[in-house]
């Protein structure tokens, strides 16, 4: 995928290693992405393994467009889909470098270690302020705003995390030496 035009046509593990570095914005908020995981409809652990469902549907829609769903009914978690339409493939975002609006994050978070601020997709979707609202809209649109890695970056891969099935695919990326990963990558 070219460093400065993402198309999100790749496959979701090439989207997810070339996220890594990139800015990440909604409404001004946001940071640097430090970790993604891959997930695409041959993959038993993905919400598109199933086929197309009304939770699920965004996956299946045009690539550069998000897919939020919630976890544990809790929070808002935050993906961007990838591949031609009706693929069903997404990158889940795991954890952001907070640099833009902190003391939004910290107040939507309620605390104040910036380590701890995005740390997890979860925590990315409240210091983002990521909503059902979100769901379906265009990443090169606001309130978003992508912007590509500047210079080369690190990126390290491992197993997935907080799922059951398909453990062995290394589709879990990180930039190395980041110390705002939700767990350090093996």
């Amino acid at each position: 995928m070219p460093a400065a035009s993402p198309d999100f046509l790749p496959s979701s593990p090439e989207v997810a290693r070339w996220l890594i570095g990139a800015t990440l914005l909604v409404d001004g908020v946001g940071g640097r992405i430090v970790e993604t995981e891959a997930y695409d409809r041959d993959d038993p652990a993905s919400h598109s393994f199933s086929g197309p469902t009304l939770r699920n549907a965004a996956m299946f829609g045009p690539p550069g467009r998000t897919y939020v769903y919630r976890s544990y009914g809790i929070h808002w978690c935050l993906n961007l889909v990838c591949r031609e339409e009706g693929h069903g493939a997404a990158v889940l975002i795991r954890a952001i470098e907070p640099l833009a609006g902190l003391d939004v994050m910290r107040a939507r978070r309620g605390l104040d270690d910036v380590r701890l601020l995005c740390a997890g997709p979860g925590r990315v979707g409240q210091a983002l302020g990521i909503m059902r609202e979100h769901n379906g809209l265009p990443i090169a649109a606001p309130p978003f705003a992508l912007l590509p890695a500047v210079g080369p970056v690190q990126v390290i891969s491992g197993p997935r995390i907080g799922i059951s099935k398909a453990l062995d695919k290394p589709w879990r990326f990180g930039l190395a030496g980041s110390r705002f990963l939700s767990r350090p990558l093996r």
